[in-house]
């Protein structure tokens, strides 16, 4: 594997590993997002009128219909960010274990 090569997979690598830390940071920001918006509709009236965005469009529901949607919606993603996870941590590995067997450190690449 000539040096290009093994620069070329050393930022593959990289980007991979930021792409999917970037995305599990995303679905974070979405997981606080419902959990604030239970934590408001979940003491209300269950026949209370409330407003969901569903595909662009805005529909009127009310809170009995609302909720459990939103409790599914969380869950959901919560098991989407442990598999996200579970892959950053797949390829976290494989590219210690590259840049083991490339002898890289912090970034440079050793000629021998």
């Amino acid at each position: 594997m000539s040096q290009n090569d093994i620069v070329k997979e050393f930022n593959a690598y990289k980007q991979e590993l930021q792409g999917l830390a970037s995305k599990a940071g995303e679905l974070e920001m979405e997981i606080e997002e419902h959990k604030l918006v239970i934590d408001t509709i979940k003491p209300m009236e269950p026949e209370r009128t409330c407003f969901r965005l569903i595909n662009g469009v805005l529909v009127e529901r009310t809170v009995k219909e609302v909720l459990p949607a939103l409790e599914a919606n969380l869950e959901g993603i919560s098991k989407i960010i442990s598999v996200i996870m579970e892959q950053y941590k797949k390829k976290e590995t494989e590219f210690i274990e590259f840049q083991k067997k490339n002898k890289i450190r912090d970034g440079q690449i050793n000629q021998s």
